[in-house]
């Protein structure tokens, strides 16, 4: 774990002027790798869906800047902010993070992974700029055509491959957060992001598949069944792998349609498993908000 001192929000400031002046938009974090700025409608009921039209800050990636003045004053009104997001989608690089994970939860190499969807598909990845996460991971850096929108996903494209496109965002390196720091991957400071292959391109922007329509025989055909592969899965959990499984099968309940209707169910199976009931709440609920495009720290962030 991480240990932050009096120079790291100053640092985080540093890191985050400096990205913002090679174009990318930024936003302060927290060591949760969430925004730092609490959101100015916390508690509104109906919730607010505002994106900053009310000209407060604490509207997450949709407060990113690059404007040097206005990133100083949002780390002004987040003083322990240690580390920066990066927004992804946004012009003049429309940045798209391939975040590569090396859980054990997986039971597969999400760079192995790659690596064989390039073979299928016909493209290789250029070198480009790439960042190494505590916890063993890399992102990859890379740029997209501004007419293409590129949704969120994690382990849409294979397991332990999550996208951050629009509405996302991706923690900086040199970020400090509670489980280590971001830093750049030997080789990869002097590279710019390197445009993504056409190939690739047309994987991460493909529309989600719409829910089946229901047909006579499966009109009455509960959430829970059409779910029961998804509820095994999160039942075949051990220990260290349960909140990946919760988060991944309510991804794909969510881009199918029946997400809020198969939560509970989903719940129930994290914690017999032995997930605390609020922290299976708070995966799906990560999971929702990711699939909705919203942004967050599973909502959109690697």
């Amino acid at each position: 774990m991480a240990t932050t001192d009096r120079q790291t929000p100053a640092l985080a400031l540093a890191h985050a002027l400096a990205a913002a002046e090679r174009g990318l938009p930024v936003i302060p974090l927290s060591a949760t790798k969430l925004p730092a700025l609490r959101s100015p409608h916390r508690g509104d009921r109906p919730p607010a869906h505002c994106r900053g039209e009310c000209g407060l800050p604490g509207h997450g990636v949709h407060d990113a800047t690059t404007d040097p003045a206005a990133v100083r004053a949002l780390f002004a009104a987040a003083p322990r902010a240690t580390g920066y997001g990066i927004a992804c989608g946004r012009a003049p690089h429309h940045l798209i993070g391939i975040d590569l994970d090396v859980d054990p939860a997986y039971g597969s190499d999400a760079a192995g992974a790659l690596r064989q969807l390039a073979l299928q598909h016909l493209f290789t990845i250029p070198p480009t700029v790439t960042v190494l996460t505590p916890s063993g991971g890399r992102h990859l850096w890379l740029t997209g055509p501004a007419d293409a929108t590129v949704p969120n996903s994690a382990g849409r494209l294979a397991p332990g491959i999550d996208i951050r496109g629009s509405g996302g965002y991706l923690v900086g390196p040199g970020s400090v957060t509670a489980h280590g720091r971001y830093r750049l991957a030997p080789g990869t400071a002097h590279l710019t992001p390197a445009p993504c292959p056409r190939a690739l391109l047309r994987l991460l922007a493909q529309p989600r598949r719409a829910p089946a329509p229901a047909t006579a025989g499966g009109a009455g055909t509960t959430p829970a069944r059409r779910g029961e592969g998804l509820i095994q899965f999160v039942l075949a959990a051990h220990e260290g792998q349960r909140n990946t499984r919760l988060f991944w099968a309510a991804c794909r309940a969510y881009e199918h349609g029946f997400g809020d209707a198969l939560a509970d169910a989903l719940t129930a199976a994290a914690v017999r498993t032995g997930l605390p009931e609020p922290e299976a709440r708070a995966a799906i609920a990560s999971a929702a908000r990711l699939t909705s495009g919203r942004g967050g720290e599973r909502d959109g962030a690697a």
